[in-house]
């Protein structure tokens, strides 16, 4: 059983921990129980109520209005109301649920359901991506297990492998895209779905996986036609850091178009002559297309 602040139900639900308290107080939709020092702590069962309360009030319905009603017609209620609406931030709640619970058939469920309704682009940008940013606060504080990071992250990465496997095949003799990420950093989901959309908008790619050491980059770009490495970054390398490592990159390899993508592209001060920084998923999506009609275009 997990415990969560007020702050991590707050950074979850999107509802300011003064309101929810003021729920509390004024309406009764919840006891949490109290650490020795006083301060409110949630547990699993607490988290899903909220979520589910956050997912109606979000939605327009009146907290007085939800106050009044029992568990069972809150989730009825909100069944329905995703329905409706097909409202993606219903599943991401969802999502949350299934994945704090490792229920692995609902998870898989909620999924295969989005990528019907909207296809995997769609569900990558509007459920995977929110989905990671909201479980990503529980894994900073430690508020989610390793087990559940697992078991989250393998199922979507699954989905988008299944997907990528799916593609037409591309022109062997187009040049290559090698997809990677550096030592230290094991961040795959994203990796996954920059390689969807680069397959997906006709870019042959050559991909690496996390991990990945620099010698068997250097080998690989010295010994096989590379024209673009693409490379996905979010923690912090090394004491040298992200920018060394770019830096060392763009130096070696000067006749490569370099690619960044992820939060540690913040950290380039200097951004050297061959180097691209992606800062966001649609930024990804529109160089994936427009490399993809470039190759197109030279064929």
């Amino acid at each position: 059983m997990n415990h969560f602040t007020i702050k991590d139900i707050e950074n979850l639900c999107d509802i300011k921990a003064h309101t929810l308290r003021i729920w509390e107080q004024r309406y009764e939709l919840f006891t949490p129980k109290r650490k020795k020092s006083l301060h409110r702590i949630y547990d699993n069962e607490d988290l899903k109520e909220l979520l589910r309360i956050s997912f109606l009030y979000h939605s327009g319905h009146k907290i007085s209005k939800i106050a009044a009603l029992t568990p069972e017609e809150i989730q009825q209620l909100v069944e329905k109301s995703s329905l409706q609406k097909n409202n993606q931030e219903a599943y991401v709640h969802q999502l949350i649920e299934a994945g704090i619970d490792f229920d692995q058939e609902k998870f898989e469920q909620i999924i295969n359901s989005v990528i019907q309704q909207v296809g995997l682009e769609r569900c990558i940008i509007e459920l995977f991506y929110p989905f990671l940013q909201r479980i990503g606060l529980l894994w900073m504080t430690n508020n989610v297990i390793p087990a559940q990071e697992h078991f989250s992250s393998h199922i979507i990465c699954k989905k988008i492998i299944m997907a990528i496997d799916g593609l037409k095949n591309i022109d062997e003799n187009l040049p290559a895209i090698l997809v990677f990420t550096p030592a230290g950093e094991f961040h795959e989901i994203p990796l996954l779905a920059a390689n969807y959309f680069l397959r997906k908008y006709n870019n042959r790619t050559v991909y690496f996986g996390i991990n990945v050491q620099q010698q068997s980059v250097e080998y690989y770009l010295q010994h096989q036609p590379v024209s673009c490495v693409y490379t996905h970054v979010i923690t912090k390398l090394t004491e040298d850091g992200t920018e060394n490592y770019i830096n060392w990159l763009c130096k070696k390899f000067p006749d490569k178009n370099i690619t960044l993508s992820g939060p540690a592209g913040k950290c380039i001060e200097q951004i050297p002559p061959n180097l691209r920084i992606i800062r966001s998923v649609d930024e990804m999506i529109t160089f994936a297309k427009k490399r993809g009609e470039e190759y197109k275009l030279s064929t």
